[in-house]
């Protein structure tokens, strides 16, 4: 595979194997099919492409954060500061929905370690409630496709 700098795919950037630099492509193609209708088709190009914007997004992201701590001299970057990272680069539509989701899943593991005996906490809690997905991705329509079919 060749990327948009004419890099081969077994080269190294900056000192980083791309293997580690890029989210699993397994990973990315079974999060995108989640998203489209039963019936729609991906190609190996469309993953290829979504990898690498996933990939830089996340770095980009992450980047403005540990920046942040890197200036209240904090060696460990949170929840917290992704979620002020996404505000900061523009990205309001993703801080919300993930502050709540962060604030749910921190008040459900309080829960847990304040009381081993409450059996109620599952995994089944734990799953993000629909209506976070629906905030900050929103499928298509499904007649107005913007797929192609093969």
């Amino acid at each position: 595979m060749v990327d948009n700098l004419g890099a081969s795919a077994s080269s190294e950037e900056g000192g980083i194997k791309e293997q580690d630099r890029l989210l699993p492509i397994a990973n990315v193609g079974r999060i995108m099919k989640q998203i489209l209708p039963p019936n729609a088709k991906i190609s190996k190009e469309a993953k290829e492409t979504m990898q690498e914007c996933v990939s830089e997004f996340i770095g980009f992201v992450t980047s403005e954060a540990s920046e942040k701590c890197r200036k209240e001299r904090r060696k460990t970057v949170n929840g917290d500061d992704i979620c002020w990272s996404l505000g900061t680069l523009g990205f309001d539509d993703y801080a919300g929905p993930l502050k709540r989701y962060l604030d749910r899943y921190r008040e459900l593991e309080g829960d847990r370690s304040g009381n081993q005996d409450k059996v109620s906490n599952s995994a089944e809690e734990m799953e993000e409630p629909s209506s976070y997905r629906s905030n900050i991705v929103q499928p298509r329509n499904q007649a107005e496709p913007s797929y192609r079919r093969n």
